[in-house]
């Protein structure tokens, strides 16, 4: 398969860095959240339906704030309307939530939306990545974010009665961390909670580990017991997937990691949970491994792997799929470029029937940033995604 369309959202402003999905304005379509970390902005892109997908989408700047690194939807405040949670690293260091506005029609509006600060990150960490869990059951839904460098750590923000009053939200750090990437809710030991599941990519500990929930009664008491998956400090981990790669109804993980293999974390047992760990090659003249996800890309009824990559310069490619032949376990899968020699950093990567046609189309996004400086010309390509020419 070639690689497909490319379909620019925008390039307004500079170093997109991260998209997450929802549906902000209750249509029913996917739409999509991006942080412009050198340009300051948290913005929201709504999708404008099939007549018009392949233009650049309506979007509007939640808020304007310092170092914006990861952004997501969520309603925090239980009004009807997603809100949008930034996490902020360089001299910013905060949390923000970005209220949306209660009138959908005022949601391309950015003076209708409202940003507050959650005090109690402001100046604690540089925060990474995050996502919604209700930990507690008390009040509404609270908030798990990543963190990197002095103060690094993985900790959950307790929401207040009033998820509104800044000072309300109480922090508890879980884990102890060199630089978070990627966070995400599962239940490894099947006891009916949500534990963490996060890769640390820098200092002694990095690698691939979970976290196991204590339960709510005891969520806010201690730190949470550490679960590793595959080796310590081996690998650069960068961001993972949960996905039951080889069909035999375990979830498995999988590990982008930078300039080395991807990981291949089988889970061997679900009870205690027990992995082993494959080595995948990374393609000739590609870039360093960032992100992966797992779906099935050209329909044959097997899971399939889309990677993307930094530092994708001199020709590389940055966005690839690859299949494998006999099983997933194999170390060499055969690869196809999705993006071609266009664009340098890559990051965060979703797949999604976005024009509804019956295959898996790739939302992305490609910055340049601060290497801009360095003497790199040309526009970022921004939020991006590639249509999937399979039908």
């Amino acid at each position: 398969m070639d690689s497909g369309l490319v379909i620019r959202s925008t390039t307004s402003s500079r170093g997109a860095d991260g998209v997450r999905l929802g549906d902000v304005n209750g249509d029913g379509l996917v739409d999509i959240t991006s942080p412009w970390e050198q340009g300051g902005q948290v913005r929201a892109y709504l999708n404008p339906g099939a007549v018009r997908l392949r233009e650049r989408w309506p979007a509007v700047t939640v808020g304007e704030v310092g170092d914006p690194e990861d952004s997501f939807f969520v309603d925090l405040d239980g009004d009807g309307a997603l809100d949008v949670v930034s996490s902020c690293e360089g001299k910013t260091r905060s949390m923000f939530v970005h209220w949306a506005p209660e009138n959908p029609a005022q949601i391309l509006d950015p003076q209708a939306w409202r940003t507050m600060a959650i005090t109690a990150s402001s100046g604690a960490a540089k925060w990474m990545f995050a996502f919604d869990m209700q930990v507690d059951g008390v009040a509404g839904v609270d908030i798990v974010a990543g963190s990197k460098d002095d103060g690094g750590a993985i900790s959950w923000f307790e929401a207040p009665e009033d998820p509104r009053n800044a000072d309300g939200w109480e922090w508890h750090p879980l884990y102890d961390a060199g630089w978070v990437m990627t966070l995400r809710p599962h239940d490894f030991d099947g006891d009916g909670d949500q534990d963490i599941l996060a890769t640390d990519r820098r200092e002694s500990r990095r690698g691939t580990l979970w976290l196991e929930n204590p339960g709510p009664e005891n969520a806010a008491e201690s730190r949470w017991a550490e679960h590793r998956i595959g080796p310590v400090d081996e690998y650069e981990a960068m961001h993972n997937v949960i996905a039951d790669l080889d069909g035999d109804g375990l979830d498995d993980v999988l590990v982008a990691a930078k300039a080395d293999p991807i990981r291949y974390h089988r889970r061997r047992a679900n009870t205690p949970p027990e992995w082993e760990t494959h080595l995948i090659e990374m393609p000739p003249n590609t870039g360093g491994g960032k992100a992966v996800e797992v779906g099935d890309i050209d329909l044959d009824g097997q899971p399939d792997m889309v990677v993307t990559c930094e530092h994708a310069d001199e020709g590389k490619t940055g966005v690839f799929w690859m299949s494998y032949g006999e099983t997933p376990t194999e170390s060499h899968w055969s690869a196809q470029s999705i993006s071609g020699p266009e664009g340098f950093i890559f990051d965060l990567v979703q797949l999604v029937d976005l024009d509804r046609d019956g295959d898996l189309d790739v939302i992305t996004l490609e910055e340049k940033g601060p290497y801009f400086a360095e003497g790199f010309q040309g526009e970022e390509l921004g939020v991006v995604w590639y249509e999937n020419p399979s039908r």
